[in-house]
This record gives C-alpha cells, structure tokens and sequence, in this order.
C-alpha cells in the first residue's frame, strides 16, 4: 500500500485514553490540517470547540455526552465539539454543503492525529441541543459531533462493562458494494 492509505488504514478509534495532554504545537497541527480541507466556496464553515478536561469548557460538554460515552470518555485529556455555520458566509444563505465540509476538515484531522500518534474517538451519542446551549454556539451554527482526542490508555483502567475495540477487528465494506461504475448497481471491480 502507499503511505497515504497506510495511513487512513492506520487509524484507530480507542476507548482507552492516557491521561496525557496533546502537546500544544502538535494540536495546532491537527487544526492546521483540518483549516486546509476544500469547502464549497471556500466557506470553512467548521469550527471546533476545545474542552479540555478539568476546565469550564469540558463541565459544559461532558455532561452532553450518552452515558456510555461518559464511561470511557472522562479519561480523554481533550474533548472536541465539532460544530457548522450552518450559513454560507459570503451572503448569508443556508450552505447545505456544511457538514460535508465539516466532514472533510475532521478527516484531514484524523489522518493528522494518526500520522503524530494522537488518537481520536468520535460521538454521535451527545445531545447536541444542550451542547449547543451550554457552549453557547450561535443561532446559525449547529452542533454536529463530539471527539475525544489523546494518546492510547491501558485497557485495563476502563470502567467495568465498557471493552476496548480490537485494533484487528475493524470491517470495510467491499468495493463493488458502495461503488457504481457507470449506473447505480453495476459494481465496480478493479
């Protein structure tokens, strides 16, 4: 494989966090990565809110999160809120390209966090009206995902019931099942 996909391949989503924090230069990288993804009229429309744990910002969020996200989040040194303007900010209009942009910026963070050895873990499991409400983002902007970013944690000091995911476990979908050559259905093959 090439070093690209060795890297996207590479990535890993833990539970298990060290309690270590993100050197500051290496996070400004990560945000760095995520400024240089493309968006529709180069609008940028992402924004992301460090919380980081012990200060007012991670009260605010943590509590946002689904229990079983709370279980294994709290030892993660950095909480991130992933947020869109949900408005083009060029004239104002609705940008329904938002999230894809915001997906896009996250990805080029991931494959950073990856290549420096920070790992990060996604949430859909938040109650993005409070996060909303208690970080106070405004009107046109929406709360999309939360992230727990750090280095690899043991294992062993998750809670009870709360497992680790098997970095070997992970599943892809083949190929011709979510590609169309030429018309939806005909599978693609290489």
């Amino acid at each position: 494989m090439s070093q690209a996909l060795d890297l996207l391949t590479g990535r890993w989503s833990p539970r298990a966090f060290a309690p270590r924090a993100i050197d500051a230069a290496d996070l400004a990288t990560l945000f760095e990565a995520a400024r240089w993804a493309p968006s529709c009229y180069n609008g940028q429309p992402w924004h992301f809110v460090l919380a980081r744990r012990g200060d007012a910002a991670h009260e605010a969020l943590f509590p946002t999160l689904m229990g079983a996200n709370q279980a294994w989040a709290a030892t993660a040194p950095l909480l991130v809120l992933n947020v869109v303007n949900k408005n083009f900010s060029h004239n104002g209009k609705p940008d329904g390209w938002a999230w894809y942009d915001l997906g896009l910026a996250v990805g080029n963070l991931l494959a950073q966090a990856t290549h420096l050895g920070i790992l990060a873990h996604q949430m859909a499991g938040f109650d993005a009206q409070q996060a909303h409400a208690r970080l106070g983002l405004p009107a046109d902007c929406d709360a999309v995902a939360v992230m727990a970013l750090g280095y690899l944690g043991d294992p062993a000091t998750l809670p009870s019931g709360v497992e680790e995911k098997s970095r070997d476990a992970r599943e892809r979908k083949p190929l011709p099942t979510f590609v169309h050559d030429g018309a939806w259905g005909k599978a693609f093959t290489a």
